[in-house]
């Protein structure tokens, strides 16, 4: 069984945000909690806040399941919020405020849902 959680218009970059995804992706849920924990960057505080509230999905769907992994992290990017700066000899410079959709996905954890992944996530896409 599947648990979703989403958050839309998150206030960071997209591109931004998309390194964290293989630190998560394939660890159990409290596992990657406890690494969000440990990190600076803003998005690791939205994905761990993200990823909570999956959990009480999952908490409220199958109250007997407790352990959960990552199935999937899913960053896309969302609109950009346009900003005027002014420039020197009196021009005006664009500044592009970034958001992204984030979506968790947890599957419950049984021996046989761990994929063992060594090298790393070169050469896939976000949506693997």
């Amino acid at each position: 069984m599947e648990v979703i959680a989403k958050t839309n218009f998150a206030r960071v970059s997209a591109r931004k945000a998309r390194y964290l995804r293989p630190l998560v992706i394939n660890k159990e849920a409290n596992n990657a909690l406890e690494i969000l924990e440990h990190l600076p960057q803003k998005s690791a505080l939205i994905i761990k806040k993200l990823i909570q509230s999956a959990l009480a999905n999952g908490k409220q769907k199958n109250p007997e399941q407790d352990r959960w992994y990552v199935k999937n992290l899913i960053i896309d990017e969302g609109p950009r919020m346009k900003r005027l700066r002014s420039a020197p000899m009196g021009r005006a410079v664009i500044i592009m405020k970034k958001f992204s959709h984030i979506t968790v996905i947890l599957e419950e954890l049984s021996e046989k849902n761990i994929k063992g992944s060594k090298h790393g996530t070169k050469g896939k896409s976000n949506r693997a």
